[in-house]
């Protein structure tokens, strides 16, 4: 059996550039163990394998330190020429990069408390003067029972010992503007990064986006990202609000310590829970895969679609849109009946699965509403902003449009349809 040190290994669970880690047995306490190596070639190369050297050794020099239940545990490291790893407390159930898909994401609530629980850890971390530095969803692990667990402090900044400041550190992507602009470092870089994270867990997206470092340097730097609600209609302003805290440009303008982030994630909870209470994500998934409108939608872009749409409940005789509004969204049935209406006169009843108010959205020049549209039965709409379905993935816009086509397409049949009829009608009277 492979061994790495006393430690003998059961399969490789993991890998990167730098480093690959195993599972592997601890045969004097009888434990799972998770070993994180350095490559061969990486300590090969005299610069970067005393680069490493020196971020393994600060993180295993925090062994001891970091007794908390959201820290992963260090129990043991080897940092020669020859060999470098740490055994540290093995984490089941994978890194939260796994619900950072918009056809994965965690529900609102349990977003929230994860983020919690990281605030509380770091702010531990932060009373031993540790900035951690390199935040991102690959370095939180989840345990059993929801329990999270941070991992990965090579990177991390010790107030009072300048042996364990390596620059040029971090992930781009999760990086604060001080970060980027290798400034003066406090809690504040590791408040915006965990801002970053709770971003993309939301929404499925990063709030900076470039083709490079350098240009997602410049948008860390110069550019507000939309607020989560943009790509997620079901966040509630006061968390587009506290992301927005955590990702402010200026320190003056973050939050200030971990303790102001988690008490105004944790004055979330209440009304997330009673959010909870309508329909969830799973069941509004459920419900776009019955309708007929969404027949050819793959996976991943109904999952989009749950993301940008907003659900509502509507009574019978409820108006919904006015002839001659303007109106920038439009809406699909998931259950009931609208009577659509002109200058008073019905022009049809639609039922669930089909759409209306899409002529916004196919650009027709005039944004102004054509017709009127009230509930006749209970309904329950699906309403999609344009601005909206314009962020989301192009395979889901180019679903829609092939929708929009195939509906034109039933209309003008059912017009035809329906002029023949006349004309065939009136012939007759004629004759």
């Amino acid at each position: 059996m492979e061994r790495i040190g006393k430690y003998e290994i059961i399969r490789q669970i993991g890998s990167g550039a730098t480093s690959v880690v195993y599972l592997a047995d601890d045969p004097f306490t009888g434990r799972k163990v998770a070993i994180k190596r350095v490559r061969t070639e990486v300590l090969g190369d005299s610069d970067l394998g005393q680069r490493f050297r020196r971020l393994f050794l600060a993180e295993a020099s925090l062994a001891g330190k970091l007794r908390h239940p959201h820290i992963v545990s260090i129990y043991d490291a080897e940092a020669t020429e020859q060999d470098s790893y740490i055994a540290m407390e093995y984490v089941p159930g994978g890194t939260l990069e796994q619900y950072c898909r918009v056809d994965n994401l965690l529900p609102l609530a349990r977003t929230v408390e994860l983020m919690f629980k990281c605030c509380k850890a770091l702010d531990f971390a932060h009373r031993f003067g540790v900035i951690h530095r390199d935040i991102k969803p690959a370095n939180i692990l989840i345990g059993d029972l929801d329990e999270i667990k941070i991992s990965d402090f090579g990177a991390a900044l010790s107030i009072s010992a300048e042996t364990t400041q390596v620059s040029g550190v971090g992930s781009p992507a999760y990086m604060s503007p001080e970060q980027v602009r290798d400034q003066h470092l406090n809690l504040q870089t590791d408040i915006f990064s965990l801002g970053v994270v709770t971003y993309q867990l939301l929404t499925g997206h990063l709030p900076f986006k470039g083709t490079n470092n350098f240009s997602m340097i410049y948008q860390i730097i110069n550019v507000d990202p939309l607020p989560p609600s943009a790509y997620r209609h079901e966040v509630p302003s006061v968390l587009d609000a506290i992301v927005k805290k955590a990702l402010a440009k200026s320190c003056d303008e973050r939050y200030r310590t971990w303790g102001e982030f988690s008490a105004e994630l944790a004055s979330t909870f209440a009304e997330l829970h009673d959010a909870a209470r309508d329909l969830s994500n799973s069941e509004k998934f459920d419900a776009l895969r019955s309708l007929a409108f969404f027949r050819d939608f793959g996976d991943v872009d109904l999952w989009q679609v749950v993301r940008i749409s907003k659900w509502s409940r509507h009574a019978p005789g409820t108006q919904i849109i006015r002839e001659g509004e303007a109106g920038s969204s439009f809406f699909i049935l998931a259950a009931g009946e609208v009577k659509i209406t002109k200058s008073g006169r019905l022009l049809n009843v639609l039922g669930a699965g089909e759409c209306f108010g899409e002529m916004s959205h196919l650009g027709t020049g005039d944004s102004h509403r054509s017709a009127s549209v009230a509930a006749h039965t209970d309904v329950t709409l699906i309403e999609i902003a344009d601005d909206s379905l314009a962020r989301s993935g192009e395979s889901c816009r180019n679903r829609f449009n092939a929708a929009f086509l195939r509906l034109l397409v039933e209309r003008l049949q059912a017009a035809n349809i329906r002029v023949a009829r006349l004309l065939m009608e009136r012939s007759a009277a004629l004759s």
